[in-house]
C-alpha cells in the first residue's frame, strides 16, 4: 500500500527432467510416406527432452514437405508423459493445413538498404504458399545480417480469405566501422592498427574492409571485399589482399614477409553446414636479424648472450677447424651461440623468395547459439589445401578442428576443443620448414610460440637455442569450464576459466642437408648436417584464465603450467594478448 502498486512474483521451480521413450511420425495426406521425416528429426530416443529440438524437427520436416509439393502441409507435434518412468512419447503429426497464399510482401523502415537485399533472404515470394517455417527463417537471416537493430515480420489480411500480406517492419543501424587500436601480445609485443569496414556498402549488402597494422614484431596491409549473393544466387564470393611482416623476435631467428591474395566462393549446404572453395597464391622470403648475419665468433665479440672461442668449438667438433682465413665463425650456417639461424633457415635465405599457389576448402558444420560468445552448440571446421597449382612447392595439408560447447549450471560453460592436422609430401620435392606445423600455445597452453615440436639441436652441446622446425603431424585436445563472477555485475563483461590441455606435434620432413656452397665454410663442413629433435612426447598442462570483454576489445589472461613436455620444448607459463582484430 506504501508503494500504492502490486508486488509481483514469478517462482520458478525445476521439475523432473524428462527423457524421450519413442518418435512416432503419422501422416493425414494421402500419399505422403510419413517415416520418410525421420531423418530431419532433431531428437532421439533416450535424450533429454528439449522444447528447441522439437520445435527445429518441426521447422525441418515443415521445410521439406514443401519442396516435396505439399506447400501446405502443417507438422504438429504431440507429447504423451510418463509420469513414473519419467519419459515422453512425441509423435509428429503430418496434416494437410489452410491453402493460403501470400499477396504481398511489404516492407517499411529501410531508408538505406534497397529492397532487393531483404527480399533475397526469403525463400518465398508474392503469389507462393504461406509457409510459417520459412518467415521465421527468413526473419532469423535478416537478424543476423546486423544491419538492423530490430526486424518483425507479421501478417495482415489479404483481398480475399486465402490471401496474406507479410509485413517487414525494419530499424536500421550504423554499419560502418573507423576503427584505431592498440594492444599488447606476447608473440607479437605491442602492436597499434586503424582499419575501415562497411557491412552494407552502398545498402547493397556488400563488405568491405581496410586495414594496416605496425607492431613492435608484426605489420601488415590487408583489403577484403564480399559479395554475399554472387549472380543473385546464395554463394558468397570474397577477395582478401595482403602484405605481412613477421620480425625475428626472442621465439625465432628469422623474419618472414608474405605477400599474397586469396580469392574464394561460400556456399551454404544446409543453415547449419557451409562448403568454401579458395585459392591462395603469395610469396614468400625469409630474413635474418642483422646480428645474426654479421656476427663473428672470436674472442672479442660480445654480440650473442653465448661466445664459445674457436679452440672450444674445434674441441666439440672433433678437431675441425671452425673458422675461416678470416677467423669468423660460420660453420655451415649462422652463428655459434644463442640465437643461431638453423639450415633449413639458411636453406630458406639461399632460395630466394618461394612462390606458393594452392586449391584448397573448407567445410563448416555450426550450431552455436552466439558466434562471439557461443555458449551452446558445435563448431566443427575441416579444411584441405594442395599446394602445386604452379608455385615453387608441393604438398597436401590437411586439418580438423572442432569445439563444443555446453551449458552445465549456474551459467557455467563448458567448452571441449579437438584439433588435429596432418601435412603429407607430394613428389621427391622436400618440405618447406616455413610449411610445416608450427605449434605453442594454440595447442597447449603453458608454452612459448613454437615452442613444441621438432627443434634443432645442432649446437645443443655448446648452450644454443636452435630454432623450431615444425612438424607434419599433430593433435591435441582441452577441456575448459567457463563462469562469470557472481559477485560482479553481468556488464563489467568478466569470465573465469579454468583448464586442462594436451597435444603433440612431430614428424620433421624438411631439409636435414646442405652441400656447402657460398657462404658456408667448405674446410670446416664439407655438407652440413642438422641435428633434431623430433620425439613424439605428449605435452600437457593445466591452468587458469581471465576473459574480459573490454572497451578496447576482447582480452584474455592466461597462466598456465606445463606437466610433460619435450627436453627441448620453451616454456612459457602466463600470457595474455588482445587489444586489436584481425
Amino acid at each position: 500500500p506504501e508503494r500504492k502498486g502490486f508486488l509481483v512474483t514469478f517462482k520458478i521451480e525445476e521439475g523432473q527432467q524428462y527423457r524421450i521413450g519413442s518418435i512416432d511420425f503419422r501422416s493425414s495426406i494421402p500419399n505422403f510416406d510419413a517415416s520418410s521425416m525421420r531423418s530431419y528429426s532433431r531428437v532421439s530416443i533416450g535424450s533429454l527432452y528439449n522444447v528447441e529440438s522439437v520445435e527445429k524437427s518441426v521447422e525441418e520436416m515443415q521445410i521439406e514437405a514443401s519442396r516435396r509439393g505439399y506447400a501446405f502441409a502443417v507438422v504438429r507435434p504431440g507429447g504423451d508423459r510418463n509420469f513414473e518412468a519419467h519419459t515422453v512419447a512425441i509423435v509428429f503429426n503430418i496434416d494437410e493445413g489452410p491453402r493460403t497464399y501470400i499477396e504481398r510482401i511489404n516492407i517499411r523502415g529501410n531508408t538505406r538498404t534497397r529492397d532487393y537485399v531483404i527480399r533475397r533472404e526469403f525463400d518465398i515470394s508474392e503469389g507462393d504458399a504461406y509457409n510459417r517455417a520459412l518467415v521465421d527463417r527468413a526473419e532469423r537471416r535478416l537478424k543476423n545480417l546486423d544491419f538492423f537493430k530490430s526486424v518483425k515480420i507479421s501478417t495482415e489480411p489479404g483481398s480475399s480469405s486465402d490471401r496474406v500480406v507479410l509485413i517487414v517492419d525494419l530499424e536500421e543501424k550504423s554499419t560502418g566501422d573507423f576503427s584505431i587500436s592498440g594492444g599488447y601480445s606476447t608473440t607479437d609485443g605491442a602492436l597499434a592498427e586503424v582499419s575501415i569496414s562497411e557491412r552494407n556498402l552502398l545498402g547493397r549488402g556488400l563488405y568491405g574492409k581496410a586495414s594496416v597494422s605496425y607492431g613492435q614484431y608484426s605489420r601488415g596491409i590487408s583489403l577484403s571485399f564480399v559479395e554475399p549473393y554472387l549472380l543473385d544466387y546464395r554463394m558468397a564470393l570474397g577477395m582478401d589482399v595482403y602484405w605481412r611482416q613477421q620480425l625475428a623476435n626472442s621465439y625465432t631467428s628469422y623474419g618472414v614477409t608474405t605477400l599474397g591474395f586469396s580469392p574464394r566462393v561460400g556456399i551454404a549446404l544446409r543453415e547449419d553446414l557451409t562448403l568454401q572453395l579458395r585459392y591462395s597464391l603469395y610469396q614468400q622470403s625469409i630474413t635474418l636479424a642483422s646480428a645474426y648475419n654479421n656476427c663473428n665468433n672470436n674472442a672479442s665479440n660480445t654480440s650473442l648472450a653465448y661466445n664459445p672461442t674457436p679452440a672450444y668449438i674445434k674441441s666439440v667438433l672433433g678437431g675441425v677447424d671452425p673458422t675461416n682465413s678470416t677467423g669468423s665463425g660460420v660453420y655451415g650456417y649462422g652463428c655459434y651461440g644463442d640465437g643461431e639461424s638453423s639450415l633449413p633457415v639458411r636453406k630458406e635465405l639461399a632460395n630466394g623468395a618461394t612462390w606458393t599457389s594452392a586449391i584448397g576448402y573448407t567445410l563448416s558444420y555450426n550450431t552455436l547459439d552466439n558466434t562471439k560468445n557461443p555458449t551452446d552448440g558445435l563448431l566443427i571446421d575441416f579444411r584441405q589445401d594442395f599446394a602445386g597449382v604452379g608455385g615453387d612447392v608441393t604438398y597436401l595439408k590437411s586439418a580438423m578442428d572442432a569445439k563444443y560447447y555446453a551449458p552445465l549450471v549456474s551459467e557455467i560453460v563448458g567448452v571441449i576443443h579437438l584439433q588435429g592436422g596432418i601435412l603429407n609430401k607430394i613428389g621427391d620435392q622436400d618440405l618447406r620448414m616455413l610449411d610445416h606445423f608450427q605449434m605453442g600455445p594454440n595447442l597447449v597452453r603453458g608454452f612459448a610460440s613454437n615452442g613444441i615440436g621438432p627443434r634443432d639441436i645442432t649446437y645443443a652441446s655448446l648452450g644454443a637455442s636452435g630454432d623450431a622446425l615444425g612438424g607434419t603431424k599433430y593433435w591435441g585436445a582441452s577441456m575448459e569450464l567457463q563462469m562469470p563472477f557472481w559477485f560482479l555485475p553481468k556488464e563489467v563483461g568478466l569470465k573465469g576459466a579454468v583448464y586442462a590441455d594436451a597435444g603433440s606435434l612431430w614428424g620433421y620432413q624438411g631439409p636435414t642437408s646442405w652441400s656447402a656452397t657460398g657462404e658456408v665454410n667448405t674446410k670446416a663442413c664439407p655438407t652440413c648436417g642438422l641435428q633434431y629433435d623430433d620425439g613424439n612426447v605428449v605435452r600437457s598442462s593445466v591452468g587458469v584464465g581471465l576473459i574480459w570483454a573490454s572497451p578496447f576489445g576482447p582480452l584474455r589472461f592466461d597462466y598456465a603450467v606445463p606437466i610433460t613436455k619435450g627436453k627441448y620444448d620453451t616454456v612459457q607459463e602466463f600470457r595474455f594478448g588482445g587489444g586489436t582484430s584481425f
